[in-house]
């Protein structure tokens, strides 16, 4: 099973965190090999973070270890573009052949969020984050994963 991560899990590989128990954990628990993928929207925010917060050079060295451990999916076919625009459709209630289930309130999500979200859907992978606002598409466009990052 393949598993695409949100940017706060690689924050926390990245951190060495209290929460990487869990996240292990997690991938062990739903069978997930070695094929874990991250959206190039991801490595956006995670080089964003780092000059937001003047990584010395021994944390950046850190960072682009981790990363040559994942499998980078680039914005580059349609098929993501596609499954972009149908989650933003689907999370703002307004998808004709998918309308939100009754109860549930539409909702803006970060754009961000959506092209990750869109990442997991075409590769057919789990999804882990610690972003509840990701619930609403799980068993909708893949599994979704919350990891609970409370100490």
């Amino acid at each position: 099973m393949k598993a695409t991560i949100d940017t706060n899990i690689l924050l926390h590989l990245l951190r060495n965190s209290p929460v990487v128990p869990r996240i292990q954990q997690a991938f062990s628990e739903h069978g997930i090999d070695d094929t874990i993928l991250l959206s190039i929207v991801s490595i956006g925010e995670i080089e964003s973070i780092a000059l937001q917060r003047n990584y010395g050079k021994k944390k950046q060295t850190r960072l682009k270890q981790l990363l040559q451990e994942f499998l980078v999916i680039p914005i580059k076919s349609l098929d993501l573009v596609e499954k972009y625009a149908e989650i933003d459709a689907y999370s703002q209630g307004n998808l004709a052949d998918n309308p939100l289930p009754d109860g549930m309130s539409a909702r803006n999500m970060g754009k961000n969020d959506i092209w990750i979200a869109a990442t997991a859907a075409i590769s057919n992978s789990v999804l882990f984050s610690t972003d509840t606002g990701l619930n609403h598409l799980d068993g909708q466009f893949f599994h979704f994963v919350h990891i609970d990052q409370t100490i």
